[in-house]
């Protein structure tokens, strides 16, 4: 329900702002973060691991499109493929087409303003940005799993869904996306801006 308001805004601002030339774009970019997620990794504390390139799909299109896309992705992965699964798409859809989008967004706006499209403070900002938005997703995915066992309890007083409190999953999770899964998303974020500030910068969302 969360989302619902949000999809609706992003709907209204993309079919306003979105230039033709851009809306093959949004679909590459679905197409881009549905492939890199598919790559998950276990980890301890019941859930998985894995990049998403949500920044780097805003930093070329913008927040609102960023979100229609990485939510696209996610929808396919999960009634084609059962990840992540319908259940929670919506909590799924809020960390990494929300959190991760606008935080990393925001976080690449604040380092790379009144720079120029080649400049190398762009990469640099690129690289922050995938690395702290990926951070928020995760942390903000930890704590919804942790508060399960709080929410949601059989009679007898057993975790009916996520068994991990937050003591588990918050370090876990963050952890593990601190140390591995962050610095994956900020590589292939800062990567593609710079190959890009040299083949095609105007593809570089001002």
């Amino acid at each position: 329900m969360v989302m619902l308001p949000i999809w609706i805004t992003a709907s209204r601002i993309v079919k306003k702002n979105l230039k033709a030339r851009q809306v093959p774009l949004l679909a590459i970019g679905a197409a881009f973060s549905f492939v890199i997620m598919m790559f998950n990794v276990p980890i301890p504390g019941g859930t998985t691991g894995h990049a998403v390139g949500a920044v780097l799909v805003a930093i070329l299109l913008g927040p609102w499109a960023a979100c229609i896309a990485i939510t696209i992705a996610l929808v396919i992965q999960a009634l084609l493929f059962g990840d992540g699964g319908i259940i929670a798409l919506g909590a799924n859809c809020f960390n990494m087409a929300f959190v991760e989008v606008f935080t990393g967004y925001y976080i690449y706006r604040a380092i790379s303003t009144h720079s120029s499209i080649t400049s190398g403070r762009r990469v640099v900002a690129a690289f922050i940005a995938g690395y702290a938005g990926l951070n928020f997703a995760a942390v903000s995915t930890a704590i919804m799993f942790g508060v399960q066992p709080l929410l949601f309890k059989t009679a007898s007083g057993q975790s009916l869904y996520c068994p991990y409190g937050l003591n588990v999953a918050v370090p876990v999770m963050t952890g593990e996306h601190l140390l591995i899964f962050g610095w994956v998303e900020a590589l292939v974020t800062a990567l593609v801006i710079k190959y890009l500030q040299k083949q095609d910068p105007e593809l570089i969302n001002v």
